[in-house]
């Protein structure tokens, strides 16, 4: 490979992120600007090979991170499928009214044609929502989940789309691909001991390629829905989030190859990007139709709004199916350069616009609650707190262990905040005041009742930057009460005090003496225990 393709590719990237926007952007200039230099798809095999293994790898990992539960939700399934068939059914005719205006592009194609195109605008960014979410920090928040979960259903219908699209029926062996399930012991005894290395690596990639991609193809069924069918699979073992994590500088190399293949195929015309400017002018009605739309499913105006203004872009998974449109020949190549500017200037739009979403629903607030219906869905009402005196955000291990130690220590009632729902019901199970809700979410204070005697709040939760968030929302309440906070890292408990937070506990300070404390009473003389207990003890403070 010319290491002109690398060197620009990498430029390009650069200086698309510097301006905050996904590196693929930059990537999408990178093929445009090489097909300027004479570089064409067609003279790079191994690139073209590159961006297949991408495509089927971000199947295995969307599939990894899978929740089937999650799809079963009505403002999920029925929210995605309904939105996916009205903008079709809006998009075709105003596509063919484009054509009969004059747009070149569009005065020749057929409903079919036309179909194919609405069908490939109709999805929404995974790439990009996933980045608003984590820079948010809200991937765990409702909004998070609904806009999630209907991008999983979009590229289900995707993946449906390019199994069809083979054109040929599947080998009568397909039927054996329903006995994989029963293998699933024999798979997860392999997971649990490939380890954490480059053996981790390696069975994600035997099991995304091989097992996955190979075996369907192997018997007439497309290799992506292979790669799907494994990651969910593999998603309810304990490490699939670990092999997730393993497998994305792979899955993001690859990717890298998909978008610089896509501008190598042609630059665009003034009248391309025209009609790509046209394309992108009827987004907000794409997002007007998910808050109306997730608003019926008893969603709060605020919750379907945040959703809708996620969801608001063209998708790589357009791309992907206008690829395959455009190799079987149903539609021209030139379609496929004008989807991608699309998606690239509705990427440079949506961004802006995220940021703002909150200054916009303060500004219609008053017009899109009337669009909301009552009662409101169970996960998106108003959190009843009661009258706690202690508050402890995060009920892991540690925070499990405060809470029952302040409620064997301390009177007064205690209330746990925790963002997964079955740890929440566990808890409630053995008798513990206990609600479902994220404190990194800022949609959970919005919906969060006050707690006038409350005097201490314990954050627990795992991550630096969730309990650094809940100390700056719990001071946008007036909070007046004490703060208290874990830490791994020294600086980032200085970082909690700057922000007001009165006690930080050092985990790993803390370790050690816990551990001379276990050593002492399993291993050391009785005496020796005695003696121990009976020294002073240093409390772990602001000043600590």
């Amino acid at each position: 490979m010319e290491p002109a393709i690398l060197i620009i590719t990498l430029i390009c990237g650069l200086l698309v992120s510097r301006i905050g926007l996904p590196p693929l952007i930059g990537y999408l200039a990178a093929g445009f600007v090489l097909f300027v230099f004479g570089i064409e798809a067609q003279s790079l095999p191994l690139l073209q090979q590159l961006a297949s293994l991408g495509v089927t790898l971000l199947l295995f990992a969307i599939g990894l991170k899978l929740d089937i539960r999650s799809l079963f939700k009505a403002e999920v399934w029925a929210g995605s499928s309904v939105h996916l068939l009205l903008s079709m059914l809006f998009l075709v005719p105003v596509l063919k009214l484009l054509g009969l205006l004059g747009l070149s592009q569009l005065t020749r194609l057929g409903l079919e044609q036309l179909t194919l195109v609405a069908f490939a605008l109709s999805f929404s960014s995974t790439v990009f929502a996933v980045k608003v979410l984590e820079d948010k920090g809200d991937m765990q928040s409702l909004y998070g989940r609904v806009a999630i979960g209907i991008l999983i259903m979009q590229d289900i219908f995707a993946v449906l789309f390019l199994t069809i699209s083979k054109g040929q029926f599947p080998s009568v062996w397909a039927a054996g691909l329903l006995l994989l399930p029963l293998l699933r012991p024999l798979i997860y005894k392999v997971f649990d001991r490939v380890g954490h290395g480059e053996l981790l690596v390696l069975f994600g990639l035997v099991m995304a390629l091989v097992v996955g991609a190979w075996l369907f193809e192997a018997v007439g069924l497309k290799p992506d829905l292979g790669a799907l069918a494994i990651g969910i699979l593999l998603a309810g073992h304990k490490k699939s989030s670990e092999l997730a994590k393993s497998l994305f500088y792979f899955k993001e190399l690859f990717l890298v190859a998909f978008f610089l293949t896509i501008g190598l195929n042609g630059l665009p015309t003034l009248a391309d990007i025209g009609l790509a400017g046209i394309l992108v002018m009827l987004l907000p009605l794409k997002i007007l139709l998910f808050v109306y739309l997730l608003t019926r499913f008893r969603l709060r105006s605020r919750t379907s709004m945040l959703a809708g203004f996620n969801l608001g872009n063209y998708s790589e998974f357009g791309l992907i199916v206008a690829a395959v449109a455009t190799s079987r020949g149903w539609l021209a190549p030139h379609w496929l350069v004008i989807i991608a500017v699309a998606l690239s200037i509705s990427f440079l739009l949506a961004a802006p616009f995220n940021a703002a979403v909150g200054n916009i629903y303060q500004k219609y607030q008053h017009w899109l609650t009337r669009l909301e219906r009552h009662p409101l869905h169970p996960e998106d009402r108003r959190i009843q707190l009661g009258d706690p005196r202690f508050l402890i955000l995060g009920m892991g291990r540690i925070g499990t262990g405060a809470y029952d130690e302040l409620s064997s220590r301390a009177g007064g009632e205690i209330l746990g905040i925790e963002h997964k729902q079955d740890l929440v019901d566990s808890h409630r199970a053995k008798g513990r005041n206990v609600v479902q809700g994220d404190a990194a979410d800022s949609d959970f204070w919005e919906k969060l009742d006050k707690a006038p005697n409350l005097e201490l709040v314990l954050l627990a939760m795992p991550h630096h930057a969730g309990n650094l968030f809940a100390v700056e929302q719990l001071k946008r309440l007036d909070y007046q009460g004490k703060l208290s906070a874990i830490v791994q890292y020294s600086d980032d408990a200085q970082s909690l005090r700057d922000s007001g937070v009165h006690s930080v506990y050092n985990l790993y300070d803390a370790a050690g003496a816990g551990f001379v404390d276990h050593v002492i009473h399993e291993l050391l003389h009785p005496e020796a225990e005695v003696e121990t207990l009976a020294a002073p003890k240093p409390v772990a403070s602001a000043n600590s």
